[in-house]
């Protein structure tokens, strides 16, 4: 299976998101920590095929935000993004 196959916008996010966050986070803005690039997360490709959500830069693949859910509690990784900035 190729990449593209695999591979959704970061709208594709939203519903998990919004159980997190009581604001829209898709049109949020992100920095890549690994190649300085800004764009809103729902446009950045997102892979949900894992154990979880994987969302990484369109620029460079770097991984932005991991989400994982579990039966009782949620993860969130936003290592690679150097910061997120809502509307």
């Amino acid at each position: 299976m190729e990449d593209a196959d695999l591979r959704m916008d970061g709208n594709a996010t939203a519903g998990e998101l919004s159980e997190l966050f009581t604001f829209e986070l898709t049109s949020a803005r992100l920095r890549c920590d690994g190649c300085g690039t800004i764009a809103e997360l729902g446009a950045e490709p997102a892979y949900m095929q894992a154990p979880g959500t994987v969302l990484r830069c369109r620029a460079c693949e770097n991984v932005l935000l991991v989400l994982v859910r579990t039966e009782s509690r949620y993860r969130l990784s936003l290592t690679g993004a150097t910061w997120i900035e809502t509307p």
